[in-house]
């Protein structure tokens, strides 16, 4: 296994955009407790403000995560002051669907490391779905602590 970060290109990032705020919009629908326009009106608002007029930012990186070659996933991450440090913050992570359950997460982590070290940082930060199990057991594994968990209630 040979897995590398590749700069996502402009036509990948016209298809990336709507797909990844689409996605969003339904994970927190789905995850995280949101009615289903409420999200998408938030998705979008949030992606309007990371990507104004639909264009990256200098402070946002965009990868697509590859194996020798091969396209296995995507990695968005950003240089960024959190609430508890300034800190390489990590937006989303995602193996493609044929390719999970290979290591391929944890390797796309890894590499989120040697980004921070290059841009000089020695914090990374994330938020995660309190029902994305998969994940949470990722990060835990690489030494992730959970700062705060939300919970509710459906009455």
């Amino acid at each position: 296994m040979s897995v590398t970060l590749r700069p996502i290109s402009d036509e990948e990032f016209v298809e990336w955009l709507p797909r990844t705020r689409d996605g969003y919009a339904t994970d927190m629908s789905e995850h995280g407790g949101f009615a289903a326009d409420k999200a998408a009106a938030m998705s979008a608002e949030q992606m309007e403000s990371l990507f104004p007029g639909g264009k990256p930012s200098a402070d946002q990186f965009l990868y697509i995560v590859e194996d020798d070659g091969e396209r296995v996933g995507e990695l968005w991450v950003c240089d960024r002051e959190t609430p508890l440090q300034h800190a390489l913050f990590i937006y989303f992570v995602g193996i493609d669907e044929a390719h999970r359950g290979k290591g391929y997460g944890k390797a796309a982590m890894l590499l989120a490391e040697e980004e921070a070290r290059r841009l000089g940082l020695d914090h990374i930060a994330l938020n995660v779905f309190g029902r994305n199990d998969v994940a949470r057991s990722l990060y835990r594994s690489l030494g992730y602590e959970e700062n705060a968990v939300s919970m509710t209630k459906r009455l």
